[in-house]
């Protein structure tokens, strides 16, 4: 049953990420807190060739798909559009974050009391995990963990109703060199949240109890669910948001089964550790349509390292993946427990030296309720004194490290991103460089069936579109090596491929323009991207309606109207997260 206000109309529930501007220093936040997951960790030092997009505050929108009230999701908002917003009277406003991100919560909260002080406040995502938070912030519940069951109890619904899993695209304005990414962006697709290898310094694994929940338990709802989202919004590639998704190796192989079955080829792009990419099989990730993995590889020390990687050659894996046309990221970890100014360069070494595509560099930084803060703070080696502004891992160290005293961290972790760009070129031309590999592992085969037929095709398609780009690549590049190396693999491209025709010409001509002015922008403007506010409006009753109220799209908003059939149903309870 719905909960009603003394009115007795339904519930009206706010659920928001925090304000812009982001990737700024002023009262709120630091300019190295990008709302940019890859230009912040990942291709950040890569200028113009880093990989631009944002992603929304996923959590949020699977609140508010599963439960029956008047809800709008506000995303990327300025703090004053947060003002107006609750001037529209609400009796809930949910407040998502995550610790760096704290001092904007906090003011957030503030601003409720202000302008909505009938509302209750609650916090959630990662940053609800701050000891004392409750203290801290001027609020009336703190969610930690899962938040749909949370809610559904409070507004007297039933928390174990079905789930459903709203549809929604992976990214927000991808551009490579100034370059919007043609054709559809990947959609989100939430198998289950948490991990169970425990690695002490996640925040994920022990913010859900160093466990998995499984929101689609078999291959054929994961399938099922895929088509629907798929048919909705006109691709079949998916980004996978599931800590380890190979881990459930039966599930995985159900999925590929079924897809095989139906001639359904879907395309995905995951996170997996290396033991359980070794144990799925990397010639089964070509049938499952894996074309993006995130692994984490941590450290080369073996003492330090951790038991997802034993025994597992990563450059060898690497080198495979990408010689299947897998694109490959692994993480690293600097500033850990062993690391020295003496010894810290042969981790960074080992890390570039794998020549993945992709290479992200993060501070280790104890964050509440890992086993590594509990470590650090029973220690007395906690920076409690430093704000949670700067626990982003990207500049200091919230925790006393004897070699790393000043800014010591902060120059290694540039350095390492940098040393990694002039030795390895840009990741660009690293992740063209795979397709191409991927495309002639393939059209090598002596033998494929239905499947690999599919993936060929879809591995030809996504060599010729990054090969559009290679021009610019050699125009932009860090280095005389990589100008040589964007000239060998223009060549290489143009064997397999053929030349470029007439349409390939004129699309060049067209890439050097857009190229060009972007180079111009940051020039004189700087790199900088705010993310537009996304309004996001469902209105109670809309399934049993089975239609969503028209909303009107004013600019520089994205305005959303939402409906949620009954088709949209998970087997199991989710869990959200946040900013």
């Amino acid at each position: 049953m719905v909960q009603e206000t003394s009115g007795g109309q339904r519930k009206k529930i706010l659920l928001s990420g925090v304000f812009g501007p982001f990737g700024v220093d002023d009262d709120y936040g630091r300019r190295e807190n990008i709302m940019e997951l890859f230009h912040n960790q990942v291709t950040r030092e890569q200028g113009v060739a880093s990989f631009r997009f944002h992603h929304r505050s996923f959590g949020l929108y699977f609140l508010a798909e599963n439960v029956d009230a008047d809800v709008t999701v506000l995303d990327f908002p300025s703090r004053e559009r947060f003002v107006r917003e609750l001037r529209n009277g609400y009796d809930i406003v949910g407040i998502s974050f995550i610790a760096p991100n704290f001092v904007k919560a906090r003011e957030m909260a503030r601003l409720v009391r202000v302008h909505a002080p009938g509302a209750v406040v609650v916090l959630g995502g990662h940053g609800a995990a701050i000891e004392g938070v409750e203290r801290l912030i001027d609020c009336d519940h703190v969610v930690k963990g899962e938040g749909i069951a949370w809610l559904r109890r409070f507004l007297g619904q039933d928390p174990d109703a079905p789930i459903i899993h709203p549809v929604l695209p992976s990214t927000e304005r991808q551009s490579i060199l100034g370059l919007p990414l043609p054709g559809v962006c990947s959609s989100l697709l939430v198998p289950g949240l948490g991990c169970v290898n425990g690695c002490r310094f996640c925040s994920t694994t022990h913010f859900f109890g160093k466990t998995y929940t499984s929101y689609l338990a078999t291959g054929r709802a994961i399938f099922e669910n895929a088509v629907r989202i798929a048919d909705e919004r006109g691709t079949d590639c998916f980004f996978v948001m599931d800590e380890n998704f190979l881990k459930d190796t039966r599930r995985a192989r159900e999925l590929l089964a079924r897809m095989e079955r139906e001639e359904r080829f879907f395309q995905f792009q995951i996170f997996s550790s290396a033991e359980a990419i070794m144990a799925f099989g990397l010639d089964e990730l070509v049938r499952l349509g894996v074309t993006f993995i995130w692994m984490g590889v941590e450290t080369k020390s073996r003492e330090a390292n951790f038991t997802k990687n034993a025994g597992v050659d990563p450059q060898r894996l690497v080198r495979e993946l990408r010689d299947r046309g897998i694109t490959v990221l692994v993480s690293g970890i600097l500033c850990m427990e062993h690391h020295t100014q003496e010894n810290i360069q042969e981790d960074i070494d080992h890390l570039i030296g794998l020549e993945a595509d992709f290479s992200q560099f993060m501070l280790l930084t104890p964050l509440p309720t890992t086993a590594l803060y509990q470590e650090k703070k029973a220690s007395g080696a906690l920076r409690e004194d430093l704000p949670f502004e700067e626990w982003h891992g990207q500049k200091m160290l919230n925790y006393d490290h004897p070699h790393f005293p000043g800014d010591a961290a902060e120059r290694w972790i540039r350095q390492a991103f940098r040393q990694e760009y002039a030795e390895n070129s840009s990741s660009i031309l690293r992740v063209t460089d795979t397709a191409l590999r991927g495309y002639r592992h393939l059209a090598g085969l002596e033998r494929r069936d239905a499947c690999l037929e599919a993936r060929l095709a879809q591995a030809r398609e996504r060599a010729a579109e990054y090969a559009l780009i290679l021009p610019e690549i050699e125009r932009n590049a860090v280095n005389s090596l990589e100008r040589e190396r964007a000239v060998d693999l223009a060549r290489r491209m143009a064997e397999a491929l053929g030349k470029p025709g007439l349409r390939e010409k004129a699309l060049h001509l067209g890439v050097r323009i857009l190229a060009a002015r972007w180079r111009w922008r940051v020039w004189w403007l700087g790199d900088a991207i705010q993310p537009k506010t996304i309004v996001t409006r469902y209105p109670a009753g809309r399934r049993a309606r089975g239609v969503a109220l028209p909303t009107e799209c004013p600019l520089p908003e994205l305005h959303v109207a939402h409906e949620a059939p009954e088709a949209r149903r998970l087997p199991q309870a989710a869990a959200v997260g946040g900013r």
